[in-house]
């Protein structure tokens, strides 16, 4: 077979301003889901720490379900499973966010754990002897260390959940792959435009990943 490729610049030039509607969707669904479950890290976090069994019990159970699955799944179960349940349709965007709030929370709750527990006790005897209390000591001492720790950590998973808004084109979501999608089934230029689509994808991801190192510099330069 006398099949020869070449790379069509134009097409790919030409696919920008349609793909770029799509950016605001992976960002609002990214950002608006890392913020809800950077709240629910911190709260199924700390209760996975928690001495009282019938705290630290659901929290367990809650992290390893999201972990356990796939986000596809729980997307796929939110928009499609859900609606059965409520007696009512799931717009794509909320599905889309609750999906990347929970699969967030499940990994962010492992980041927030690990980093309270990472703290020497000693931190916490020497602000109960100053006369703080155990929640003062917390908050005033403890959590200031540990968050420093867990800026990396967040950081990478802040990559990995817009990376998976990619998912979402099955939901109808107008994101960046679904935007592709819709593009190709009218110029058949699969490549070109998938191509720009992946571009784009590691521009927001070295840009977050710049400012994250620029954080965390500020960050040990207060220590």
């Amino acid at each position: 077979m006398d099949s020869q490729f070449q790379f069509d610049w134009q097409a790919a030039i030409d696919s920008i301003p349609f793909l770029i509607k799509g950016i605001p969707y992976t960002l609002m669904i990214s950002f608006g889901g890392l913020m809800i479950g950077f709240a629910l890290g911190i709260i199924f976090g700390l209760l996975s720490i928690n001495k009282k069994w019938f705290l630290r019990w659901p929290a367990t159970a809650y992290i390893e379900i999201f972990r356990g699955t796939p986000i596809l799944v729980q997307v796929l179960f939110i928009f499609y499973g859900l609606p059965d349940l409520i007696g009512g349709p799931i717009d794509p965007l909320t599905a889309g966010i609750a999906a990347i709030a929970l699969n967030s929370g499940a990994y962010i709750s492992e980041v927030v754990r690990g980093g309270v527990q990472s703290i020497d006790k000693g931190q916490s005897e020497a602000g109960l002897s100053l006369g703080l209390s155990r929640t003062q000591t917390f908050w005033s001492i403890i959590w200031p260390q540990a968050f420093r720790r867990m800026i990396p950590p967040l950081g990478n998973q802040a990559i990995v959940s817009i990376k998976d808004t990619s998912l979402f084109s099955v939901i109808g979501v107008g994101e960046l792959v679904r935007q592709g999608q819709v593009y190709i089934a009218s110029t058949f230029t699969a490549f070109e435009v998938y191509f720009v689509v992946a571009i784009m994808y590691l521009a927001i991801t070295l840009s977050l990943s710049l400012i994250l190192r620029l954080v965390e510099r500020r960050g040990l330069a207060s220590v």
